[in-house]
């Protein structure tokens, strides 16, 4: 065979091999997204089960560089802090190893099966009368382990004649001649790839066949490591927030390919008294990086995650009130990833609407005209914001979401509608009322006053209430946050019998002043009743949770 056949045949093989994990990380993101994030949430409590988790979510993915995606979003939104989002990190690096590890077994006799099983269960999937997203990812997943296997297969066969090939020979002993071109080489390879699993089970082969010297595989695989957390970095965009964890997996592997890259002849030499096979050395060696990395760093994961806040500190927040931080186009082809964005940027809407209740009531009870005039600054930004929630939303594509992420969808589309009404209901009716008592010079008295200061210490207690919730979709909040609701009104009707006990006609003010009042009870009310739809959408899968009443 000649080399220029040789070359093209592994190149064919490598594109294959490619191809099959992208299928692979698409089918398991888009079949089990939202589930793999919840996983990897209830593991971020220590640094331990963090590891554990993201050895466990990265063995799903096949790609450390997902996990990392999916950590960062946690990290940027605050919902992960960053000493368990770099203990995931280093779980998911050995993740990565061991699953290379499994698939350099030969099981390339299981490939036709995953792709006939996985061909039928995608094109049922997709039949009309019974289309099922989850089950046609899950086919995507088949296909895409057959095609991997089936490519490992043709990049092993294709490298026993390397050795009556010499101009291919030559040719990779002078790409791999240099440990650091190595690496730079392999880290290039996998950040186009976004994939060390596919770069390594490229390698493999290469080591195996003699190709390469087990030196040069060995910073082969340095490289690959060092690839794979470049995407996640560059995918952080400018949030130096959401910067700090990819940043600091990145320091982390660079540190030990710095530190091995020195030590690589003797390694050599160690691993092959471990075993006498090339590849199986490049694979051992692989999984000992990761592992001594996690279990060198596990300890001192405090001051790094001092470091990089001191180095990567928060952005100033923009004058701007009105635009969107994390609506990135780049995620919207991957759901989950889309999702956690759009939750990010409404819990900032719910921000606004906190700082504008906060101000009305400065308006309404202190008399404050900067503060009305303010309200209503940040009511019009909301609106935008709003807009560009609902059209970010919208654009996320729907044809082959999960429905644990089509049910999370409508969660955030129904809490962001509901936080536009809220603020409707302050700029144009709270607002109204505050202006109407400056330019009337009203007063209220002193208990009423009392009532509308504590009953609207209720409704941002509640704000509080409903933006955790939907934060964590937990439905012991949405159970309280509909309670809330019930006692609320009980309250707003005690307070307007308490009021008319005590309305005194005589004043000059008194009846205009006590329509106000009471406008301003029921505007706080109706509002009220707005954040406890988040609860009702929640417990809407236990309908016996919110005994049949549906929210105002």
């Amino acid at each position: 065979m000649s080399a220029t056949r040789l070359l093209i045949e592994l190149i064919g093989h490598v594109v294959l091999l490619l191809w099959g994990a992208r299928m692979v990380q698409t089918g398991i993101v888009r079949a089990f997204g939202s589930d793999l994030r919840r996983l990897l949430g209830m593991g971020l409590n220590n640094r331990f089960a963090a590891v554990l988790a993201g050895m466990g979510v990265t063995a799903l993915l096949q790609s450390s560089t997902a996990t990392a995606l999916m950590v960062t979003s946690f990290a940027a939104g605050g919902l992960v802090a960053l000493v368990p989002g770099l203990a995931v990190m280093l779980g998911a690096n050995i993740g990565t190893a061991l699953i290379v590890k499994v698939l350099t077994f030969d099981v390339s006799w299981v490939s036709p099966i995953l792709l006939s099983v996985g061909y039928a269960a995608f094109k049922r999937g997709g039949r009309e009368g019974v289309k099922n997203a989850r089950i046609q990812n899950i086919g995507r997943v088949g296909m895409g382990l057959g095609l991997m296997l089936l490519a490992l297969r043709l990049l092993v066969e294709a490298m026993q004649p390397a050795e009556a090939a010499p101009v291919l020979r030559a040719l990779l002993e002078a790409l791999t001649a240099e440990p650091v071109l190595d690496i730079i080489l392999a880290g290039a390879l996998t950040f186009a790839a976004h994939s060390s699993v596919a770069v390594m089970l490229m390698i493999v082969p290469l080591a195996a066949a003699g190709a390469v010297t087990p030196v040069a595989a060995f910073a082969l695989v340095l490289g690959a490591n060092l690839g794979s957390t470049i995407p996640p970095v560059l995918a952080a965009g400018a949030d130096p927030t959401a910067r700090r964890l990819p940043v600091g997996n990145l320091a982390f592997r660079a540190l030990g390919c710095l530190v091995a890259l020195p030590f690589l002849p003797l390694l050599a030499r160690v691993f092959a008294q471990i075993t006498p096979f090339p590849g199986a050395q490049a694979v051992d060696f692989h999984i000992a990086f990761n592992v001594v990395l996690a279990v060198v760093l596990i300890l001192p994961l405090e001051p790094a995650a001092r470091l990089l806040t001191w180095l990567l500190p928060a952005a100033p927040v923009g004058d701007d009130p009105a635009r969107a931080l994390y609506l990135a186009d780049a995620a919207l082809e991957t759901p989950y990833l889309a999702l956690s964005n759009a939750a990010r940027e409404a819990l900032r809407m719910g921000d606004r609407v906190e700082t504008m209740l906060r101000l009305v009531l400065e308006g309404i009870a202190g008399h404050d005209r900067a503060a009305v005039d303010e309200t209503v600054r940040l009511g019009k930004a909301l609106d935008r914001l709003q807009d560009s929630l609902v059209t970010y939303l919208t654009r996320i594509p729907t044809d082959e979401m999960s429905a644990q992420d089509a049910k999370r969808l409508r969660e955030i589309l129904d809490f962001v509608v509901n936080l536009g009404h809220v603020g409707d209901i302050i700029d144009r009716n709270l607002v109204e009322l505050a202006r109407r008592k400056a330019k009337r010079h009203l007063s209220l008295a002193a208990a009423d006053e009392a009532d509308l200061v504590a009953f609207h210490a209720l409704v941002l207690s509640d704000l509080r209430l409903a933006l955790s919730t939907f934060l964590a979709e937990d439905p012991r909040g949405a159970r309280e946050l509909v309670d809330a609701k019930r006692r609320l009104s009980e309250r707003e009707r005690a307070a307007t019998r308490d009021h008319l006990a005590r309305l005194a006609p005589d004043r000059p003010d008194a009846m205009e002043a006590s329509s106000l009042h009471l406008a301003a009870l029921r505007d706080l009310k109706r509002i009220n009743s707005h954040l406890s739809a988040i609860g009702y959408t929640v417990l809407e899968q236990a309908p016996g949770d919110i005994d049949g009443e549906a929210p105002a």
